[in-house]
């Protein structure tokens, strides 16, 4: 990739110029997922307006954090401002606030760019209470001034910044969540590199690795998807052969806790609740809620609510692509022969592990679904359904529904194939009871159509022609 160049993140670059002409002050949150490629965006896309940039530590003691951010600061000052070393953090802020009050006005603002904000918060560090009188008794003030505070622990950014309820108190003026790239920008990012690989490829590979830039630039020009995935994910010196416990451990303190709750959902990759969830884990009520939102806030977990029954609890899933193919395939086979990919998709857990890692993929592009049937400008609501059964009706389970405003339920199933899928009358009638099975129980006097999201257009035999009312494949969910 040439430095400069930003991989879509459209709506974010234009967010961040919307900040950067802002008349007043502005305090951005810039949160989401390890590796997600938070810092590339604001050094690359605001690299000319950076007067302070400091990362924090992993694990660095308080006076290593503020040495590191005095070694900043004599840099930024050429020395020529304080020169005694700070001890405090409320000294730090004092002096950065002394050196941006003399910065000569320009016709742009200037940047104070703390990366990894939530590994300077040491503990019993002063930090927050420190950044808190940064802001109101300096940056608010300075109108030619944005602070941005970014993070990977999203859930401290959440609790400190964008939720704090003491001297930080709705002093958070912007916030963005960066997200992983979709098909789309994935496509649009290896392009970049000179690869130019068919959908299909690219697809397969997302399944193993998620849209997260850091482990998209691994993938070399020249080489199969089995030979990728194998000197990726299964080598010794592959990038994603470890990754896997440092990808936790640097985002939690109890890192334990979150990666209990991980190993649980991989194991049931349809979802559990929040019961089930605490029965596998043994967690306490309060580890499991906090445990919970900080890895749904980190975009590890998602949860779907259930359809048309608030009483009801909500449905857990892993959707982190690289998690649930880790604990799948890396973790079981780490230091075996080479080709090991080549050998596991052939087998039947490819099988398995390829239809949900399809069906999270759908569960992510949820505003291309919609575009492909045309109702974006729709108010929707996604949700899973489940239902046990009882003496009048078998059980049966949706794990993607499509509520739509205007009396119309779709029912999608995911359907992940090498090649053309043909319905049999076996499947067909199994969508047919599964429609049934939802009206009844549901009682909803809405339109129901069953909607297949396929790799490749299903073959339209007659089976297809009778129990398929839509069909969205592969290539509608790499549009923009």
């Amino acid at each position: 990739m040439q430095a400069s160049l930003i991989i879509g993140r459209e709506q974010e670059k234009a967010r961040l110029d919307k900040i950067m002409s802002s008349p007043q002050p502005e305090f951005l949150a810039l949160y989401g997922r390890r590796r997600v490629g938070k810092t590339y965006l604001i050094r690359q896309h605001l690299k000319d307006s950076i007067v302070f940039d400091i990362s924090g530590s992993k694990e660095g003691s308080k006076s290593r954090q503020i040495s590191n951010f005095f070694d900043e600061y004599l840099v930024r000052t050429q020395a020529r401002l304080e020169t005694k070393m700070p001890v405090e953090w409320h000294e730090c802020f004092k002096y950065l606030a002394h050196y941006l009050a003399q910065l000569p006005p320009t016709d742009k603002k200037h940047v104070v760019f703390l990366d990894e904000m939530p590994w300077l918060d040491t503990p019993r560090s002063g930090f927050v209470s420190a950044l808190e009188f940064f802001w109101n008794q300096h940056l608010s003030r300075m109108d030619q001034v944005v602070l941005i505070a970014c993070g990977s622990a999203s859930s401290w950014i959440r609790k400190n910044l964008i939720n704090a309820r003491g001297g930080l108190y709705n002093r958070v003026t912007q916030r963005i969540k960066l997200m992983p790239f979709n098909l789309h920008e994935t496509e649009l990012f290896l392009q970049s590199m000179g690869l130019q690989l068919p959908k299909y490829q690219i697809l397969e590979l997302y399944m193993a690795m998620g849209g997260i830039p850091f482990y998209l630039k691994e993938i070399e020009k020249g080489k199969s998807v089995p030979q990728l995935i194998d000197e990726i994910c299964f080598s010794r010196q592959g990038l994603l052969s470890e990754e896997y416990g440092q990808l936790y451990y640097s985002l939690f303190r109890n890192a334990k806790l979150h990666i209990a709750i991980i190993e649980a959902l991989a194991k049931r990759p349809q979802g559990l609740t929040r019961t089930e969830i605490a029965q596998a884990t043994k967690m306490n009520e309060s580890h499991l809620t906090r445990t919970l939102e900080e890895l749904e806030e980190c975009d590890f977990i998602c949860r779907y609510p259930p359809f048309l029954n608030l009483k009801k609890e909500g449905i857990f899933k892993l959707t982190d692509l690289y998690s649930l193919f880790f604990l799948k395939f890396i973790q079981p086979n780490q230091g075996t022969a080479k080709q090991v990919w080549e050998q596991l998709s052939k087998t039947p857990s490819y099988i398995t592990w390829s239809a949900y890692a399809f069906e999270n993929i759908c569960l992510q592009h949820v505003d291309q679904i919609k575009a492909a049937l045309g109702i974006s400008g729709v108010f929707t609501q996604q949700s899973s359904w489940k239902f046990k059964g009882n003496d009048v009706l078998p059980g049966a389970q949706v794990d993607m529904v499509i509520d739509r405003a205007d009396q119309i339920i779709h029912l999608c199933e995911a359907k992940f194939t090498k090649d053309h899928y043909a319905i049999t009358q076996e499947y067909a009638d199994k969508l047919r009871l599964r429609k049934s099975i939802f009206k009844q129980a549901t009682k909803t006097k809405k339109a129901i159509f069953t909607t297949l999201l396929t790799t490749y257009p299903a073959i339209k035999n007659k089976y297809y022609l009778e129990d398929v009312d839509s069909e969205i494949s592969m290539e509608r969910l790499f549009a923009f």
